[in-house]
């Protein structure tokens, strides 16, 4: 179905993007998925084309265009090309926006100039081995000594924490026993800072070019300078960017989905059974015209959300609604997809297998489907 999501300017971001990801990234990415993560030198050869810092001011050599529309432009060719960016798409994606809303001045001079030329890279340290959806239950603490904060605690589930120069540390600075929301603040560890240890790098079923780490910190000073935003008002902080978290996993749910389609296409244009292509079945036929009309409704429900989010109205519950159904109508298609290959689809050699292994975490991450089934209701006065 025709698309009016996109501007000349998008669709020539478009053209950068995809000839980056088929030159730089596909050749490659087999290595990329045996060593567990995407090489620096890739984001900053991102970064030389600008494509990291599109939504960074260009005083600290980004574009000045905080469009997230060119987000969504570098997750579909991502997935048009069968591979995911790592942990590119968390970076500008979730963390990004805490340096955008929240960095002062200081703060946008001594780290935006890295962020922007893919030298500094980031992480965001919310989940803990015991608190995932309830941010409120988070048990790391920082304590002020000083001109220093006192950080302890341990996370898990750190996406990009193997790499990470910066991580945006969720900890709880005070108590309120009348608002256990109240009392959480952000604060930024940087490598090396003394005390901060990156634990083992954890196997996943997929999502493997995306290192994933356990953080510890004990007794680690974080220099008072290094908090973003204003103490205590962290969970605030949380809740304003999740809409945008949430629906960036709705877009590649999408388009990997799409993806999915494309290549049961191929494979079963080419695989012939019983002497006859597999395209040809009309099971094949009623299968793919299906899963097809589901990717459709998708992107129409996802083209919508986005409008929405460029103007900042896209609400909690909306969001929820559209990370909601992308994500579970992508675990529909991209499973109908994998039947169509046989034996073939079970195998790690074919893009669907990981496709598929890929779009399980989906329904988890950024909030499980049962959380936005919580949300939603909730907006129903239910």
């Amino acid at each position: 179905m025709r698309r009016d999501l996109f501007t000349e300017d998008h669709e020539a971001f478009r053209a950068l993007a995809r000839d980056f990801i088929e030159q730089e990234v596909v050749p490659a990415y087999p290595e990329w998925e045996k060593a567990g993560r995407m090489p620096r030198n890739v984001f900053k050869q991102m970064g030389a084309l600008g494509i990291l810092g599109m939504a960074i001011p260009e005083e600290y050599g980004g574009g000045g265009m905080p469009d997230y529309r060119y987000n969504v432009v570098l997750q579909e060719e991502a997935a048009r090309a069968l591979v995911t960016l790592s942990t590119v798409r968390t970076q500008l994606e979730v963390i990004l926006p805490y340096f955008l809303h929240y960095a002062n001045d200081e703060q946008r001079q001594r780290w935006f100039p890295g962020l922007a030329a893919g030298t500094l890279l980031t992480a965001v340290a919310m989940t803990e081995p015991g608190t995932g959806s309830d941010l409120a239950g988070i048990r790391t603490t920082a304590v002020l000594d000083g001109d220093h904060y006192i950080l302890n605690g341990a996370k898990t589930f750190i996406t990009g924490g193997i790499q990470a120069d910066l991580v945006i540390v969720v900890a709880r600075t005070s108590t309120d026993p009348d608002n256990r929301r109240k009392g959480l603040t952000l604060l930024v560890v940087e490598d090396g800072m003394e005390g901060f240890t990156r634990g083992r790098e954890m196997e996943k079923m997929g999502c493997k070019v995306q290192d994933t780490a356990e953080l510890s910190f004990v007794d680690v000073r974080v220099p008072v300078e290094n908090v973003l935003g204003d103490e205590d008002e962290a969970f605030g902080y949380l809740g304003h960017n999740l809409p945008q978290e949430r629906l960036t996993v709705a877009v590649g749910s999408v388009a990997q989905a799409r993806s999915a389609i494309a290549a049961a296409i191929d494979y079963t244009k080419d695989r012939k059974a019983f002497g006859t292509p597999v395209a040809s079945f009309q099971n094949t036929k009623f299968e793919l015209a299906a899963c097809s009309t589901e990717v459709e409704a998708g992107q129409a429900m996802l083209d919508r959300a986005v409008a929405l989010h460029v103007e900042g109205e896209l609400s909690a519950a909306d969001a929820a609604r559209v990370k909601l159904f992308c994500t579970e109508m992508q675990a529909r298609v991209v499973d109908r997809c994998l039947q169509l290959f046989g034996g073939y689809g079970y195998m790690m050699e074919y893009p669907i297998a990981r496709l598929y292994t890929d779009a399980r975490v989906a329904r988890i991450y950024a909030g499980t489907s049962e959380v936005m089934k919580v949300i939603i209701a909730k907006s129903l006065g239910l």
